[in-house]
Order: structure tokens, then sequence, then C-alpha cells
């Protein structure tokens, strides 16, 4: 049986269409001893019939159909693409020469994420030579040479220091390093004598380095994943003084790194793990450029942030949840039984003409319905809500080894979304958590929710669906396990990595110090230091100019109490502080609640932070010594 993925030329949707006229509802048979996770008497019935009412809802609205082809990157291509995506455009072509910005930045990596730019480099390196292109090529032995020269010892804090003193008392099990010229304080090993907790997630050393580890150690014993689905691990973060760092509690300049080293840090994990990565570069295709569906991500929030300044989330997603949640999301089936075809035909069009004039009638919006339109919505997306540059490493998941892995890949490609897609599919995973709550009334668990769910995220140009009905069945239960992930462990999701955090600090301080040699950013930041002195002064009291050790200045300039010392204890938290602040409000700003303003860390080797409620400040503090705290409201 052939199968083809197909979008409609009215709107970019997923299709499937298939060459032999078997339904694509019949449950293909499938030896389960073979199959990645065994699902025992977990049936999959709810992922076929869920791909049958997509046929079906495509037939009713009579779309035709045009084929779409991912084009495959010519030799070399992929990698070069790999390195400008990772930050590291100028280690080749025209900028090869002014690389001292990706030096900065390499001096950063552990050993497992060097050997990964190593290998991209080497490639773009050879194709290059090959083509005879005109480009400066350097050595990529010179490049990771001086990237070993200006790995120093980091000033900055106790943090990196304490898991480098760490570090050395394990023995090292790779001499990568030493062939790199890098230093070994970047590259942790976990202790091989410490048992870790099957639970537990460790986020201060790198994903890679510990895959690495555990595969050095487990030479003679390869992994294997025997994990079972129906018993995914409570997986929790351990609790880190310096508190957990969440998607969106960094400035744009530090995210943007951030984004940089989970690319490094998934292929390099993918690396070791021998699964391939390969990102798939955005198909160029006519898409509507106004209207609900069909409509890029990026073109909906430009016209609903006309209407709702500072929105996050499409409109029209927004109030199709809210219209659902209306009817009560106890009502049995919710999401698994269809709207009436030609009802949601007619719903779609009626929403195209009415929504944003505020004429339509909700009123008239059945619960199922409001539930087909969700889902809908997000198949007609021109490009998937998951990226087409990552699906193919989102569906690769499944082949991990372990649920471990599984869920820190999944961490990393949550990171790497655009966040026009990041932000939606929170609001959706949200949405679905609320609907699996109230499971014992509506009768949808976590997996009942998972395979419906998948064949609408999933199907996408490009997919490639085996022909034998195995190759459907690997496709059915990996798409829902990993959906079933997402939904499940979506709160550690978002947490950014506490190695990459780290990471972006050393990158910061070691700018800081080269910015301190170049006379011409040191005078325009004695100027900037002169501007913001005189006008701190105007609204600065003269007790302010001396904090005594151990105590911090915590400015709040939006409150009635603009500034505060605040003396550092050990036990001393980031809620601790805001409390304090809070407890003084009076009148109309006492409406002020906790949750509408935040702790944050500014500057010093961070560029904004916004705090964990649980952050402890003294060692917070003395990893980042030249912090200024600032208590102030989240942006839109």
């Amino acid at each position: 049986m052939m199968a083809y993925v197909y979008p409609s030329r009215r709107s970019g949707q997923y299709t499937v269409n298939h060459e032999s006229s078997k339904k694509v509802a019949e449950k293909p048979p499938f030896d389960r001893s073979s199959s990645q996770d065994s699902l025992d008497d977990l049936s999959l019935e709810d992922y076929w019939t869920e791909l049958e009412n997509i046929k079906k809802s495509r037939e009713n609205r009579h779309e035709e159909q045009e084929e779409v082809v991912v084009k495959e990157p010519d030799e070399g291509e992929l990698e070069e693409e790999w390195l400008k995506e990772a930050g590291l455009s100028n280690l080749f072509g025209d900028c090869a020469g002014d690389s001292q910005e990706s030096m900065v930045f390499l001096s950063t990596l552990t050993r497992t994420q060097a050997a990964a730019v190593q290998k991209r480099v080497e490639t773009v390196s050879q194709t290059m030579r090959k083509k005879n292109k005109q480009h400066q090529i350097p050595d990529v032995r010179d490049i990771f040479a001086q990237r070993g020269e200006s790995t120093e010892k980091v000033p900055y804090g106790s943090e990196l220091e304490s898991v480098r003193t760490n570090e050395n008392k394990y023995k090292e099990k790779h001499d990568l390093a030493s062939n790199l010229g890098i230093s070994e304080k970047n590259s942790p090993c976990l202790p091989e004598d410490v048992p870790v907790s099957e639970t537990d997630i460790n986020l201060e050393i790198s994903f890679a380095e510990q895959a690495a580890n555990l595969k050095e150690t487990s030479k003679e014993k390869p992994l294997e994943n025997k994990e079972e689905y129906n018993s995914l691990p409570s997986f929790r973060l351990p609790k880190d003084k310096t508190g957990n760092t969440r998607i969106g509690d960094l400035a744009p300049q530090d995210m943007k790194k951030v984004c940089y080293l989970a690319l490094i840090e998934l292929t390099a994990l993918y690396d070791i793990l021998g699964i391939e990565l390969k990102q798939q570069k955005a198909v160029k295709m006519k898409t509507k450029d106004s209207g609900l569906f069909g409509v890029p991500l990026s073109v909906l929030l430009e016209q609903d942030q006309k209407r709702v300044p500072g929105t996050r989330i499409p409109l029209i997603f927004q109030k199709l949840i809210s219209r659902i949640e209306e009817g009560g999301l106890e009502t049995e089936g919710l999401l698994r039984i269809p709207g009436a075809a030609i009802r949601i035909k007619n719903l779609c069009q009626e929403l195209e003409a009415k929504f944003y004039e505020g004429t339509f009638n909700w009123e008239s919006v059945k619960q199922h319905d409001a539930a087909s339109l969700l889902k809908l919505f997000i198949r007609e997306l021109p490009q998937p809500l998951l990226s087409l540059e990552y699906l193919k490493a989102f569906q690769a998941v499944q082949n991990l080894p372990s649920k471990k892995h599984q869920l820190q890949a999944l961490n990393l490609l949550v990171i790497l979304l655009p966040e026009t897609n990041r932000d939606t599919l929170k609001a959706l995973l949200e949405f679905l958590q609320r609907v699996i709550d109230n499971r014992e009334k509506n009768k949808m668990t976590v997996r009942n929710v998972a395979m419906i769910m998948a064949p609408n995220l999933f199907m996408c140009p490009g997919l490639s669906i085996k022909p034998n009905e195995q190759g459907e069945f690997v496709m059915a239960t990996g798409t829902a396990n990993v959906m079933h992930f997402l939904i499940k462990y979506q709160k550690l999701l978002w947490t950014i990595p506490k190695f990459i955090v780290t990471q972006v600090r050393k990158h910061n301080s070691e700018n800081h110090k080269k910015d301190k040699k170049d006379k011409a950013v040191k005078k325009l930041l004695k100027k900037m230091a002169y501007d913001r002195e005189k006008y701190e002064k105007q609204d600065k009291n003269p007790s302010d100019a001396d904090v005594p050790q151990g105590v911090i200045r915590v400015q709040a300039p939006h409150l009635s109490k603009v500034s505060m010392a605040i003396q550092l204890t050990e036990e001393l938290k980031a809620s601790d502080v805001l409390a304090r602040f809070l407890s003084q409000e009076s009148g109309v700003v006492q409406t002020l609640k906790k949750g509408e303003v935040f702790l944050y860390e500014i500057g010093g080797n961070i560029g904004e932070r916004c705090l964990d409620d649980d952050t402890y400040m003294k060692d917070l503090h003395q990893l980042n010594p030249n912090a200024e705290w600032v208590i102030k409201s989240k942006p839109a």
C-alpha cells in the first residue's frame, strides 16, 4: 500500500492519499515484539479513527491537492546551514577571518558539543574544497586550538568552579579534548560510584556528556529501551538553589545564545546515540496573507496584535479553546467525537467572514464542533506546529534508547521551536492537560488524547510513510508516544537546562573581558555609565550609594517603596524579597498580587533573568556578584 503526503492547494492541509482502496481506519496487523514500546493491551483504535475522520473532513471540504516535495540538500549544504543556525557561520566562507566572536562561543562548549561542531566544520570544509570555492577555509585543528587557548579559569562565580572541582574527581573516559586542545573543565563526567535515581533529571551536566559517559561505562551491555509505554517514569527536577530558569525568563540576547547551544547539544546527543538528525528546510509554497485557517502563525499574530497588542497566541485558537471549556470538560468523548462534517465546513466559512468583524454567533458552535475546528486549525497550518525544520527530529525521539534520553531531546527541541510555535504549543498542551484532568468523567486519558492529537500534529509535507502496514504501525505508535511525552512532561520541557544557562554566563563573562580591551567599547560604556549615574541620582537616596557587604539593594521603580536594602541570609528566597515590598503597598497599588510582579537579576554575567520564587538569594549573589536586582512585571 503506497502512501503519499499532500497539502491542500487552498490552505496547506496535510492529508494522506492511498493508492489502494484499503480504509485508513483499518487497524494493520503488527508484531508487538518488534516494536520499540510494547503497548500491551493498549489499543490504537483512537489513532486510526482520528485518521479516518481527517480523511472525511478533507473530502467534505472538496479541496484540490498538489504534491509538495521537500528539496534534498546538496552535499555539505545541510552542515553549512547547521553552522549558521548554531551561530557559527563565520567559521567558514567570506567571514572566516573575522571569527573572534565564534572563538569566545567555542570556549564555552563541552567536549561532545565541540565534537559535533568539528564534524560539521570538516564536512563543510571538504565540500568547499571539492567545489573549488574561493573562500578562506580555516583548518579545523586551528579553530579548536584557538578555542583551547581561550578556556581560562572563569572568575564570575562559584557555581561553575564547583562543578569543575567535582569533575576533577572522576577519571576521564575519552581523549577527544586533548586532540582538539579543549580544556578538561568544559567536559563534565558523571561519577560512576554515585547511583542516579531513575526519576531524577540532571540539568547541571550536558545531556550528551551524560550519554557518552553511560555509553562508555556500558560497552559490554548496549543501551536498549526496555521501558514500557504504560509506565512512564515520574521525572522530577532537582531543586536548584540558584533557581530554575524557564523559557521566557531570559532576555532576547541571552535566549538567542540558548538556542545556539540547544541545537549544538541536541546534535551532540543524537551523534552519541547514533541517531541521524536531519533538519528540513521550509518548502516555499503559496500561503494566505489573511484569514483564519491555513494562515501562517506569524501572519495570524501580526493581524491579531493590531487588535489586541501583546497577544502571543492566535485569537481564533484562544477562542476555540474557550468555547470548548464553556461546554464543560467533563463531556464524555471530548476531542474524540467529531462534529458533523457539513456543519464544520459551514462554520469555517462563517468564521472566515465574521470572526474579526465580531458578528460571529458563537452560541451556534457545539462543543464537539469547536474541538473539530481546533484540530482543523492545527492541521491546516501551512507549516506544522512542531515546525517543518525539526519535525523529523521530534519523530526520531522515539528511537532514542531510554525515556530519559527522549525527555532530554524533547526539552532541547521545544527550546528550538520558533517563539510563536512554542507559545501556541504550550497553550495547546495546557488545554489538553485540563481535558485529561477530567478523565474520570470524560473518559479521556492521556493515552487517548495522545493518540487522537498525534495525527493532527505530525501529518505534514515530506513525511515518509512506509509502504507496508508495519511501517504505518511504527508511525502511529511512535508519534503517539511522543505526543504522550509532550503532554505528560510539559512542565519539565519548558525548563532551560542549568548547564546551558551556565554556558551563557561564561560566554557573557568572556565577552565582557574582551570588551574591556576594546577602546571604542570602553569609551561607549563610560558614557553610558555616566548617563546612567546622572539619571539614577535623581531618584536615589544618599544612603543608597554604599551597600554593606552581605546586603543587596533591590530596586522597585513601579512600587511605593522604590528601593530597599536586603540583608542576605542562608534561607532568604526571591519570594521573601517580593513579600517585603508588597507588604508595604497600600491603596490602589495594593491590588498587585503575587505573580504580577517578579524579581529580576540584571547584568553581571547575565543579560536579564526573571527569578524563580525558590531562588536562594545568597547563592545567586555569589554566582553573579555584579548583578543588579529589580522588581518589575514581565513584558507582554
